[in-house]
């Protein structure tokens, strides 16, 4: 270990009185544990991880994590120390402010050097345990070109949250001994001392989940002791490693070791008096000494010699591993194979009945053969959910790294945080699994997916009141609506098997954001009309029982077949009506107006049918029916006729609908502006 030197204080000192600075600048922000955690920092960036300013997504880098991410004037400081591009002096000043790429929490789609998405609390630990699960997958499948670690810096806050303690557990069990968390014990959250309402050993638990622990007793002073302890961590085998080190929120302020110190601006005052103290003009802002800049010059000097040697390595892999090689290069220009999607098996209204989440485990089973980065697995629900079709499919688990199939265990917040960290690292396609009810425990996660433009798959079986027995606490209600409402994010309900294929092919397609599956556990006939080609418009006439129709009947999923069911029994009677099958409404809307009005004609009116809450049909459809209140327990033919979703009530709805508007047109409700989202496509979805 080389000594510690004057400059490394000076550099510490430099982040501490740079972080005041920000957030004074923005009059906004948490000064307090950028200002603790100067020294672990330096340390880390400085004599620890590896990486390359000059190109940020070298893939065999070492990922940083910054889990408390309201202390992210520490990560942007670092960057800009390290020369990433972007990350000016200017960047700095303009802290939290509209139109820069230093917001108020990190954002991956912001600025170089930034992995994940973090700032709500606990989610950074769980993406940490995501990356690790990826590095050492891809490890185990290309060999010596993978040997990436993975660092992350949480609070207490990501101590006291749910997540943080499902994917740490998961991580001791799986024995992820590249992976690293740095604990910032300064025992100050907003309220005050953690003392009020945190009173366990969280060194102790992590010790008890299976983590290798080291404690810092003085995290402000002992770089030393910090840099013995990093590096015990990396070099230990078997486990992950907790590190737990002593800091003094606020370090030098008048405010140190106190609540005031957490979410706000020092003042003036109090600025000048650390600066004071840490040998700085007061009236100077934003320094950054020549020694400091140097410094952290040699730093990023020495990441573009690493990625240069690791080039040299991968060289010779490619060499000796040329069809190996091919994929991982594709993998990484983020490419399907050429003609992926012919893997998916077909289907013709002579096959059996099937449940669509048995003909969307068919697809994954075709997936796995086709793609190797696809990864994923259950919340422990694998037989219900059909995950795991492919007998041959090997489990990911410490002693078979190579597996492509997670145990995520009851974990379902957990499970979907640590797929945005997988779906990050680079490398793999991860999908998680649960029944849909249960979305409602993941859902931070999944929206931080939408948020961060993380390619993550959410296998939702169980997706309505058919899935009957199990009742109204299982039975998803409002979800649909929730879903939708979501930027960034495909929910699709598939009818049958065909348009279940063509939901991969949007999930697949959709390469910067998240695709939620909203499946069946009741088998549906395979659909006459149904096809991946009409699935890629979002909706599609799937029935007609002749021109004119009186009535258009639109709906999703299981429905779909008592539908035209209901379609085909209006015909008789001499009513001609058409069925919409809209499995996925944010590729619907984004055809534009112009298709819209192909499938829903002026004055025609439109009933929409759906087992939820049916909050936003009334952009196109006249009356709804669907659910008013939760369900009910029983058999799952009995249950939907208790809620009217049947052949005969269906067409009597519709005649009332025709009957509503007899003698007169059904009012246009696609004449209005901003009913579709053409041309916002690239932007949302």
């Amino acid at each position: 270990m080389a000594p510690f030197t004057d400059v490394d204080k000076l550099c510490v000192n430099t982040i501490r009185t740079l972080a005041a600075d920000v957030v004074q600048g923005a009059a906004s922000g948490h000064p307090g544990a950028p200002m603790g955690l100067a020294p672990v920092a330096h340390v880390l960036f400085s004599r620890i991880m590896r990486f390359n300013p000059a190109n940020p997504d070298y893939i065999n880098r070492d990922r940083f994590v910054l889990s408390n991410g309201h202390a992210c004037a520490l990560q942007y400081i670092m960057l800009h120390l390290l020369g990433y591009q972007g990350m000016t002096m200017d960047q700095l000043k303009n802290f939290r402010q509209v139109g820069s790429i230093t917001p108020g929490h990190p954002e991956n789609t912001h600025a170089a050097g930034i992995e994940v998405t973090t700032g709500p609390l606990g989610q950074g630990v769980a993406n940490s345990v995501g990356l690790a699960i990826a590095a050492k997958q891809a490890a185990a499948t290309y060999g010596e070109i993978i040997d990436s670690n993975i660092f992350c810096i949480c609070g207490d806050g990501c101590m006291q949250e749910g997540v943080s303690k499902e994917a740490s557990s998961l991580a001791g069990h799986l024995k992820l001994d590249n992976l690293v968390v740095i604990y910032d014990d300064n025992s100050i959250s907003i309220d005050g001392p953690t003392s009020h309402s945190f009173s366990e050993s969280v060194p102790g638990r992590y010790a008890a989940y299976g983590w290798h622990v080291i404690t810092v007793d003085d995290g402000n002073h002992d770089l030393a002791g910090l840099q013995k302890a990093i590096e015990e961590a990396v070099a230990y085998k078997g486990k992950p490693v907790f590190i737990s080190v002593k800091t003094t929120i606020g370090f030098s302020s008048s405010k140190e070791g106190t609540g005031g110190v957490h979410g706000s601006p020092l003042g003036e005052e109090d600025l000048a008096n650390v600066k004071s103290k840490l040998g700085f003009d007061p009236n100077q802002k934003y320094v950054i000494p020549d020694q400091v800049k140097q410094y952290y010059q040699d730093v990023a000097s020495r990441g573009e010699k690493l990625e240069s040697a690791w080039q040299s390595r991968y060289n010779s892999f490619k060499s000796s591993h040329a069809e190996k090689a091919k994929t991982f290069e594709r993998i990484l220009r983020r490419e399907l194979p050429s003609g992926w999607e012919k893997c998916l098996p077909s289907y013709q209204p002579s096959d059996k009945a099937a449940a669509t989440r048995a003909t969307s485990g068919n697809a994954i089973a075709a997936l796995y053969d086709t793609l190797p980065e696809l990864i994923g697995g259950s919340a422990d629900l694998t037989p219900s959910n059909n995950t795991r079709q492919n007998k041959e499919l090997v489990d990911f688990q410490a002693s078979s790294p190579e597996g492509r199939y997670l145990r995520f265990g009851i974990r379902e917040h957990g499970m979907a945080a640590i797929s945005n960290g997988i779906a990050r690292f680079g490398i793999h396609l991860p999908f998680c699994a649960t029944f849909l009810v249960f979305i409602e425990y993941a859902a931070p996660a999944w929206r931080l997916s939408a948020l961060s433009q993380a390619q993550v798959l959410y296998i939702m079986t169980h997706d309505s009141i058919g899935l009957g027995e199990d009742g109204p606490t299982h039975q998803p209600i409002e979800h649909l609506t929730f879903l939708r409402s979501m930027p960034n994010s495909l929910t699709m309900r598939p009818a049958d098997g065909n348009e279940t294929n063509g939901c991969y092919v949007l999930a697949m397609e959709h390469r910067n954001g998240p695709s939620v599956f909203c499946l069946s556990r009741h088998g549906v006939p395979q659909l006459e009309g149904s096809s991946i080609e009409n699935v890629r418009k979002g909706g599609y006439t799937i029935f007609s029982s002749g021109p004119s129709p009186k009535v258009i009947i639109a709906s999703t999923g299981t429905e779909v077949t008592i539908c035209i069911d209901a379609a085909k029994e209006l015909a008789s009677k001499g009513t001609h009506a058409q069925v919409v099958s809209v499995p996925c409404w944010e590729v619907m809307f984004s055809q534009g107006t112009d298709y819209l009005k192909k499938l829903f004609p002026s004055g025609v009116p439109v009933l929409a049918v759906e087992p939820y809450v049916m909050l936003g049909w009334e952009r196109i459809a006249h009356d709804t029916l669907g659910m008013r209140g939760f369900g009910h327990s029983g058999k799952q033919k009995d249950v939907y006729k208790h809620f009217g979703f049947t052949v005969e009530n269906i067409a009597k709805r519709a005649n009332a609908l025709i009957q509503a508007y007899s003698g007169r047109q059904a009012p246009d409700l696609l004449d209005r502006p901003g009913i579709s989202v053409e041309g916002c496509t690239k932007e949302f979805f």
